[in-house]
């Protein structure tokens, strides 16, 4: 189906659905994995099907649920696919004090001990 409808049975609008896009929040087409990647079918307009539908629909009913916009949600997206992103997040939280450090493990530290005594011969 088209954008427009829907945005319909979605209850928002086209404009909407296009920013979700722009964010990630659509599920991929086949044409987004080309080189030059716009995310169309054939006529240069995206057709939503049942997959997209249910995607956008859990984006909302998450939106809704936590109170946070479709940034906040694409952000949440991006730290749980980046590894890279994920540690910087968490050492932020950390400092903040809103995280706790992950928690050091005894053998780790007898570990260190023991090498530290071996280096010492």
């Amino acid at each position: 189906m088209r954008i427009t409808e829907a945005a319909r049975r979605l209850g928002t609008s086209p404009r909407m659905l296009r920013y979700r896009e722009t964010l990630g929040l659509l599920p991929a087409t086949r044409e987004s994995a080309l080189p030059g990647g716009v995310a169309r079918r054939g006529n240069g307009h995206r057709r939503f099907g049942d997959a997209e539908l249910r995607a956008v629909a859990l984006a909302l009913a998450l939106e809704k649920r936590y109170d946070i916009g479709p940034a906040e949600l694409a952000f949440g997206l991006r730290v749980l696919a980046e590894p890279q992103v994920q540690a910087h997040v968490r050492e932020l939280g950390e400092r903040i004090g809103r995280l706790s450090a992950p928690p050091t493990r005894a053998l780790d530290f007898e570990k260190e001990k023991a090498l530290r005594l071996l280096r010492r011969r």
